[in-house]
């Protein structure tokens, strides 16, 4: 990829309306621009870390036999009528009607949707269990949306849903996705934590959340030594207690702030028993269908992964959500042709090798380039100008370090640029 197909939208002045440092960054180095309150468009930059966190979401949940599908963002009310939720769901469900007056809201969790899909051709215990996800466009009208794409009213998440004979098949897919979920944490490398926490209007027996740990999140948690604990509704409702200062002193766990990104329930019968979602088993006997429901929430990660990973330069992306291993600058080719044709050498090499590499040939000067790439956190630099051209070697800075090292093609390669 090249700059010149690529467009780069950084800007120097911090948003007036930013208040963390996510949501600074991600509007100062290009990835994402404000449409309108808690609505953002996603730029190249910015859908390109989406797409690799997509990614390794996927591999993940296809090693535990799940299938991507994609349902309407759109929903009618009947169904949301049907699980009891229209009304109960709070102002956070926009509603409207349609020209023949019939009433939907936009989509901001997909249990009805899911359910009625699977009664439609679910019958047999033979055809159990059932895992299926997608990704997609979320919407939640946020009585304040905050933090850029952290609180935002339009999201983009992922929802997983498992579907069972019995509570104990249940279990067992339960427990494959938390490992999952671990999983795909420590392949975007953050440091991250699963607290037991309450169910909210999603419902269920039982459910986990999973935090990255930044002391700009909006979530309370309690953790103890070995980072296992509870977030704030179960905390209270366990001690009896309203006060969590007092909670903390009597548990002896430590208070933390957490930013929730994601998060799987036990839903047991609850969606299936007044939607009408039943199997007949071995016995033939009718019965109700065991659930499960596993959320991630893709776009806030990128913010999350950014509140645990900057400094006064701008973002320190890892290595697995990075746009771009490689940032490979040009100087002064106008003046010197030879450099020209270097750089195009080394740039063809590296897409052989299967680096994921950005060529900036913008008519700019060293300290612009750098300061763009380091903003934005690309984890290698890459730099060839008179001396390196004359030289056949490279310069390259790594986000994470202060020296520059003097390189040659022949030692690059896609496992050093990944270190």
């Amino acid at each position: 990829m090249k700059t010149s197909d690529f467009p780069i939208f950084t800007v120097k002045n911090d948003p007036s309306d930013a208040e963390v440092i996510s949501h600074k960054l991600m509007i100062k180095s290009g990835m994402i621009r404000k449409l309108s309150s808690g609505q953002y468009t996603w730029l190249p930059l910015g859908l390109k870390v989406i797409n690799k966190i997509q990614e390794i979401v996927r591999c993940e949940l296809n090693k535990i036999g799940c299938r991507e599908i994609l349902m309407p963002l759109v929903q009618p009310n009947e169904l949301w009528k049907e699980s009891g939720r229209w009304n109960e769901y709070g102002p956070e469900l926009l509603r409207f009607k349609d020209r023949n007056e019939r009433e939907f809201c936009f989509g901001p969790t997909f249990e009805e949707v899911i359910t009625d899909l699977l009664r439609q051709d679910l019958s047999s215990y033979k055809q159990l269990p059932i895992n299926l996800f997608q990704i997609s466009t979320k919407f939640r009208d946020e009585i304040r949306p905050r933090f850029g794409v952290m609180r935002s009213r339009e999201f983009i998440m992922k929802d997983a849903y498992s579907f069972h004979a019995s509570i104990s098949c249940l279990d067992t897919t339960y427990s494959k996705y938390m490992e999952a979920y671990r999983n795909i944490f420590n392949a975007l490398m953050l440091k991250f934590t699963m607290v037991d926490a309450d169910s909210g209007n999603i419902g269920g027996s039982e459910s986990h959340e999973f935090h990255v740990i930044a002391d700009t999140g909006e979530d309370d948690i309690l953790l103890d030594d070995s980072n296992n604990g509870m977030n704030v509704e179960i905390a209270k409702e366990r001690y009896q207690e309203e006060n969590i200062q007092r909670i903390a002193s009597k548990s002896g766990m430590k208070l933390k702030k957490g930013i929730e990104v994601g998060h799987i329930f036990k839903l047991g019968t609850k969606y299936s028993k007044p939607m009408n979602l039943k199997f007949t088993d071995e016995n033939s006997q009718v019965k109700d269908v065991f659930m499960g429901c596993y959320g991630i929430g893709i776009s806030r990660i990128v913010a999350a992964a950014i509140e645990q990973n900057y400094d006064d330069r701008g973002i320190i992306w890892s290595k697995t959500m990075s746009p771009f291993q490689v940032a490979l600058i040009e100087l002064d080719s106008k003046k010197n042709d030879e450099i020209k044709k270097y750089s195009e050498s080394v740039y063809q090499d590296l897409q052989k090798q299967g680096v994921d590499v950005i060529y900036d040939n913008r008519n700019l000067k060293l300290g612009n380039k750098l300061t763009d790439w380091e903003l934005i956190g690309i984890p290698n630099i890459l730099i060839i100008g008179q001396k390196e051209a004359e030289n056949r070697t490279m310069t390259l800075k790594r986000r994470n370090e202060a020296q520059k090292h003097e390189v040659t093609l022949d030692f690059i390669n896609d496992a050093t640029l990944r270190i």
